[in-house]
């Protein structure tokens, strides 16, 4: 596996140059692709061209299957739950925001009185004894 902090190109890599990076057959990236791990983008003449992106999940999968043992279909929901779970922090991190934000300008508001058309009463509590 190539070191990760190796740079590489923006432009994507044809599958012969990947199967040599990461010492792999070209057929198991066909592979990878068939059956859903990898989606490489296509050149004009219809040439395997993989990304970053593309190559960082590589990582992932080539590190499932060769450390620790995972088969293809572990592998792929693997991936599916680490996809929505980016998702999901994304989304709790956009929500944290509106609340922030929300929390930032009641403190800035001035503090209203009750409204006296309140379907509960708010007012001086009074205790008897």
């Amino acid at each position: 596996m190539p070191p990760k902090t190796r740079k590489r190109a923006k432009a994507g890599y044809m599958i012969s140059a990947v199967a040599e990076l990461y010492k792999l057959h070209p057929q198991t990236l066909r592979l990878y692709e068939r059956v859903g791990l990898l989606k490489p983008s296509r050149s004009q003449g219809n040439t395997r061209l993989y990304t970053e992106a593309d190559l960082e999940r590589l990582d992932v999968i080539l590190t499932l299957a060769r450390e620790m043992g995972v088969n293809l279909a572990g592998i792929e929901i693997i991936l599916n739950m680490r996809e929505k779970m980016i998702e999901m922090e994304r989304q709790m991190a956009e929500f944290t925001q509106v609340v922030r934000q929300e929390l930032s300008r009641m403190a800035s508001q001035p503090e209203e009185k009750p409204s006296k058309h309140a379907i509960v009463r708010t007012g001086p509590r009074i205790v008897r004894t």
